[in-house]
């Protein structure tokens, strides 16, 4: 397969990229499009669910988003080093009910050398919250640049 740029060993500048381009695929809500970043055998867990393979991915991400209704996402590099980085995120949905959540959560992602992510350790943490408290309200699609990220909003 071809390389993803960008590929470890990472910078804190490659890092921030590689988030970047992480969350703007997954705010496009394409379940194969978020897929491609992915080697085919990936390995995953999120929260209590454990995946492999990129089949297993879509499968997942047409679900969540199935149930994930005008879910905005924001990632923050954390950590780095070599082919591993670490991410917290926190991404805002409402469900079919209306009501509105904040999920924060942290990311551990392990790259090939040819920049596809071979493993995601997920751990996420919704909060109810009202809609007049929502912080993300961009037009759905990637984030604008220029949008706060997660240290300038108090995140």
């Amino acid at each position: 397969m071809d390389a993803r740029p960008p590929v470890p060993p990472f910078t804190h500048e490659t890092a921030c990229q590689k988030a970047r381009l992480a969350e703007d695929a997954w705010n496009s809500r394409d379940p194969e499009r978020v897929s491609l970043a992915y080697t085919e055998d990936t390995v995953w867990r999120n929260r209590s669910e454990f995946l492999r393979g990129r089949e297993a991915v879509v499968a997942f991400l047409t679900r969540k988003w199935a149930a994930e209704h005008e879910y905005r996402l924001v990632k923050e590099v954390w950590a780095f080093h070599q082919e591993r980085v670490s991410v917290r995120f926190v991404y805002e949905y409402h469900d079919a009910s209306g009501q509105w959540f904040r999920a924060h959560g942290n990311e551990q992602w392990a790259f090939t050398d040819a920049g596809l992510m071979a493993r995601r350790e997920a751990s996420i943490n919704d909060v109810p919250i009202r809609e007049t408290d929502r912080l993300f309200r961009w037009p759905l699609g990637p984030r604008p640049h220029g949008t706060p990220g997660l240290s300038e909003l108090g995140l």
